[in-house]
C-alpha cells in the first residue's frame, strides 16, 4: 500500500487510566489529516470499544491502524482467552465482564455490537486459549 500511514499502539491489560489513549491519538491525527468528521467519529468509537475490550478481557495486545486515501483499517490483536461464542458475544447487552469491571462503568455488553455498528466491515478471528484478532474497516 503506497501512501499508507501505519500507527501502532501497545495496549496494557487492566490499565484503565490509559485506556482510550490510542483511540484519542488516532482521532486527533485523522482530524489533522482532514478526514471527514463522520469517519473520524466512527473510527474513534469503534477503536475505543475495542481498546476497552482488550483492557478488560485480554492480556493486552497491539492495535495497528493503517490509513490510506480510501480507507482506515484497524487491527486489534490480543493474546487473551479468545471468544468461545462469537454469535453470543455480538448480542447487545451480553457481557462476561466481572462485577469489579462493571462497578467502574464498563462491561455493559455493547463493545462488539458498537464496533460492528460504527464500521463498514468487521471480521473476528478468535481461538479459545490463544487470542483474538479483530479487523475493522471504515471506508473514506
Amino acid at each position: 500500500m503506497e501512501d499508507a500511514i501505519v500507527l501502532k499502539y501497545g495496549i496494557s491489560p487492566d490499565d484503565f487510566t490509559r485506556a482510550g489513549e490510542a483511540s484519542s491519538d488516532v482521532k486527533s491525527k485523522l482530524k489533522q489529516m482532514g478526514v471527514s468528521p463522520e469517519a473520524v467519529r466512527k473510527v474513534a468509537i469503534a477503536m475505543y470499544e475495542g481498546e476497552i475490550n482488550m483492557v478488560i478481557h485480554a492480556r493486552g495486545g497491539e492495535i495497528t491502524v493503517t490509513i490510506t486515501p480510501e480507507k482506515i483499517v484497524m487491527e486489534l490483536a490480543d493474546v487473551g482467552p479468545g471468544i468461545p461464542d462469537v454469535e453470543l458475544a455480538m448480542k447487545a447487552g451480553y457481557s462476561t465482564a466481572p462485577d469489579e469491571i462493571r462497578s467502574l462503568g464498563f462491561g455493559a455488553g455493547m463493545g462488539l455490537p458498537n464496533m460492528k455498528k460504527y464500521t463498514d466491515e468487521m471480521k473476528i478471528d478468535t481461538t479459545v486459549g490463544v487470542g483474538t484478532t479483530i479487523t475493522m474497516v471504515v471506508w473514506l
